[in-house]
């Protein structure tokens, strides 16, 4: 819970937009109340049975992340993983290669697909 309170104090000093909190699940209720006190926007998803991912910030952002869904990373298209990452301010240029890495990954197993076809 200290790493939500810096987290929480991050956001508050505008050092960043979205955060991605991953806690064990039984703080659940804890880190939800937490946010609520504070007023911060927030949307909990369930990784596995024991690990929750909370994602905090400004409320557009929040929408984002619900308009993506509820599924696991590894499931995101290449434009999901961007927008994420983008979002959560992972460096941009590094952001612009893993996309271009999954676009040129999705077009060969597209290409390997038709050739076994």
């Amino acid at each position: 819970m200290k790493v939500l309170a810096h987290h929480i104090y991050e956001y508050k000093k505008g050092l960043r937009k979205l955060i991605l909190h991953t806690l064990p699940a039984k703080f659940r209720f804890q880190a939800e109340t937490r946010l609520k006190m504070v007023g911060i926007d927030f949307i909990t998803r369930q990784v596995s049975p024991t690990k929750i991912n909370i994602f905090f910030g400004d409320s557009a952002c929040i929408k984002v992340i619900e308009h993506i869904g509820d599924k696991p990373f590894n499931e995101f298209t290449p434009e999901e993983d961007f927008i994420l990452g983008t979002l959560l301010g992972y460096d941009r240029i590094q952001q612009c290669d893993r996309y271009l890495h999954f676009c040129e990954k999705q077009n060969l197993k597209k290409r390997l697909n038709q050739k076994t076809a």
